[in-house]
């Protein structure tokens, strides 16, 4: 499944592209499994191209996983595929 090609106009990591992360992760989930969602992720690694914007990101990835909270490390790293300033990835137990 491809993602969602949407992009978020800025710069810098946003609440909203981490939603729309997880969103991504929802689809790809629930296309791999009828009937999984975000509740069979167990692990999360989140990189981010400046941790000065680890709490704008923080604040989409609880907003996304609401009160589900799967065990998560976060990076910074110097750069990500395609310029984009956050990517997320999971690991789900089905």
């Amino acid at each position: 499944m491809a993602a969602d090609t949407k992009v978020i106009s800025t710069d810098k990591a946003c609440p909203e592209q981490a939603k729309a992360c997880i969103a991504n992760l929802e689809a790809i989930l629930k296309e791999a499994h009828p009937g999984a969602t975000l509740k069979n992720i167990v692990k999360c690694v989140v990189f981010i191209t400046d941790m000065a914007d680890f709490a704008e990101v923080n604040k989409g990835y609880e907003e996304a996983f609401g009160s589900h909270r799967p065990a998560r490390s976060c990076i910074a790293v110097k750069q990500l595929p395609k310029g984009v300033p956050v990517e997320i990835e999971a690991v789900a137990v089905i």
